[in-house]
């Protein structure tokens, strides 16, 4: 990590979201220590993406997360990857098919649809842009809105990746923390 964090929430919006981030997760997590609570106005970014989350889209959480999780691999973001696939236990999400995202052409265990919106995600991160035949192919699985849905979600993916890499922010172990309140709570 190139910054050391700053454990003291500068705002009354930092106190109560690192409360939430600790409730939700078991810990505060690293990116807030390190950027939001250097820049608290990012608080508010960081609320904000957090209500589009839970309230702004119709897309299964399964595939947003699937996309997060194989954004965060092509950025190099650990930390992204980590807080998802914690979020993925959380959800009761089984892991198979987060394994096997390095074979998601390949692998039988990817719809068609999935396999479209991981092919137009894994090409706009990649290249900003995306091929006719990629965007045909995700215009016979995807309306208008979840194809915004999609896009919004490759954006937010990579701008938090954005974030966490270039200040070398590595996982928190959060998915290990879900597996242990998972595996209590069984």
């Amino acid at each position: 990590m190139r910054l050391a964090p700053v454990d003291r929430p500068p705002t009354l919006l930092a106190r109560v979201m690192s409360f939430m981030t600790r409730r939700m997760l078991g810990k505060e997590i690293t990116p807030a220590r390190v950027i939001y609570n250097r820049m608290p106005r990012m608080w508010n970014v960081s609320w904000a993406l957090v209500n589009l989350d839970l309230r702004g889209y119709t897309l299964p959480e399964e595939l947003r997360l699937l996309l997060h999780v194989r954004i965060s691999m092509l950025n190099g973001c650990a930390f992204c990857q980590d807080i998802a696939l914690a979020r993925a236990v959380q959800q009761r999400v089984g892991l198979e098919k987060f394994r096997a995202l390095d074979d998601w052409r390949a692998s039988p265990l990817f719809s068609d649809r999935e396999r479209a919106a991981l092919a137009f995600a894994e090409e706009a991160t990649q290249r900003r842009e995306v091929a006719d035949a990629t965007f045909d192919e995700l215009r016979k699985h995807f309306g208008e809105r979840e194809i915004v849905e999609l896009t919004v979600e490759n954006a937010v993916s990579n701008f938090y990746n954005l974030l966490n890499v270039p200040l070398g922010i590595e996982e928190d172990g959060l998915l290990a923390l879900a597996e242990r309140r998972a595996a209590r709570a069984n």
